[in-house]
């Protein structure tokens, strides 16, 4: 086998294999004797064909067959030799030759860029840390009671939170939008359920009242036609209901598994769960400092364009899914010039944590693994199906243990980083981080 390599840019490669002759005949002599032992062709005895009918009959498919295995092999023969570390599968191009001949192509492809070794020690890190108060402790308390609320009617003004049932309709452009009257429509004043402006408009408003008012949908509103759009809308307010928050008694207790119906038990149990999440959002939080401080690192590197593309492709998918199960249009072009510096956010990582786990030499610790498969389990009925299925299951183990590796070179870069210490309050810690 003869190999030529050429550069077409900083990580472009383009690989010209010569394949002689005798290595394509010995597999394709190989399987025609095999063909021979099996063939059925009229006037002949199984296994009494001669070569040549069936070199005649079966040559040229089994020619193609052999060249193309060929192909795939020696690729991965040649880039070995040649010491390269492609990013991805080639693009081939077969040189056309006459049979006796042998066989070349040309294979294009992109190679991984050279990562130079982290120098850990000069990057700087946050590592946050939380605790649950009893202001906390007290807010998750009153939110467990208001999803148990009841509601009840009043005679009165309405006010934020309260709960309206109302009649409506919709025009915008001459046209009823609302398909009519929607009749005995619940909306809680406050909760931004509707159109912004709307519950503002019922504010102040009393049972059996009637009201007319203008608003403009969001120019961003999900439904294009009224998007941007000024609308009128007429509404009869027919009911006011405040909420009653359950009692914190023994029997409310008692609802949330806590045998003893006692207080002190229930908050004992709510704080460690809170805790449990609180450790999560922590190791969250740190991760994504020590990720902003691997790319920082790295940003310069020069990326294989196809690996881009990849995880593009892999970004987009659930944006052009959702917009064909809604059976609504998507623009991929600005979707993804809006998803790249996300893509290649993760590339860099992608190589930099690759980088890192072989300069370290991690491998995925097991008694890691199983206490991630553990925790996962704990929310399900049968913790113990949960764990078998993940350990039956490769590809969802395979899952894991990547987060494993993560978590693991996340330690490694902790101990040797300049790490600063962040305090951060529990309800700020708990909201949603945006970001890859």
């Amino acid at each position: 086998m003869q190999v030529s390599v050429e550069s077409t840019s900083e990580l472009g490669r383009k690989m010209t294999v010569h394949l002689p002759e005798e290595k394509i005949q010995v597999q394709v002599d190989s399987r025609l004797q095999n063909l021979a032992r099996q063939a059925k062709i009229d006037g002949f005895r199984p296994g009494k064909v001669p070569a040549s009918i069936i070199r005649q009959r079966y040559g040229s498919g089994v020619r193609q067959e052999v060249v193309t295995d060929l192909i795939q092999s020696s690729f991965y023969e040649a880039v070995q030799a040649e010491k390269l570390n492609p990013a991805a599968g080639p693009t081939i191009t077969p040189n056309l030759a006459s049979e006796g001949e042998g066989f070349s192509y040309i294979a294009d492809f992109e190679v991984l860029p050279e990562v130079a070794t982290i120098a850990l020690a000069q990057l700087q890190v946050k590592k946050f840390v939380s605790a649950v108060g009893n202001e906390d402790l007290d807010a998750m308390v009153l939110k467990l009671r208001g999803q148990r609320k009841t509601w009840r009617e009043v005679e009165r003004p309405a006010a934020l939170e309260d709960r309206l049932t109302i009649s409506f309709q919709g025009e915008a452009d001459g046209s009823n939008f609302t398909d009519g009257t929607v009749e005995d429509f619940h909306v809680v004043l406050g909760s931004n359920q509707l159109i912004p402006g709307f519950e503002d408009k019922l504010v102040g408003r009393t049972a059996n009242s009637e009201d007319a008012f203008t608003l403009d949908f969001p120019a961003d509103y999900g439904a294009a036609h009224l998007a941007g759009k000024t609308a009128e809308f007429k509404v009869k307010v027919s009911k006011i209901e405040e909420s009653v928050l359950p009692e914190l008694d023994e029997e409310f207790v008692k609802s949330f598994g806590i045998e003893s119906g006692l207080i002190d038990d229930f908050r004992a149990d709510i704080k460690s769960n809170m805790e449990r999440e609180m450790t999560r959002a922590l190791q969250a939080r740190t991760k994504t400092s020590v990720m902003d401080a691997l790319y920082s690192s790295n940003a310069a590197l020069t990326l294989p364009a196809v690996m881009v593309s990849q995880e593009l492709d892999s970004l987009i998918k659930p944006y052009v899914d959702t917009a064909k199960k809604n059976n609504q249009p998507i623009d991929q072009d600005a979707l993804r010039q809006r998803l790249e510096p996300t893509a290649k956010r993760r590339v860099v990582l992608g190589l930099a944590l690759g980088k890192l786990m072989e300069d370290h030499n991690v491998k995925a610790d097991p008694k890691r693994v199983r206490a991630v498969i553990d925790d996962i389990a704990l929310s399900y009925e049968d913790p113990q199906q949960v764990v078998n299925w993940y350990y039956s299951n490769k590809e969802q183990l395979s899952q894991v243990e990547g987060m494993v590796l993560e978590d693991q070179v996340v330690d490694i870069v902790l101990s040797h980083a300049q790490v600063t210490e962040e305090q951060i309050p529990f309800g700020e810690l708990m909201q949603p981080q945006s970001g890859a």
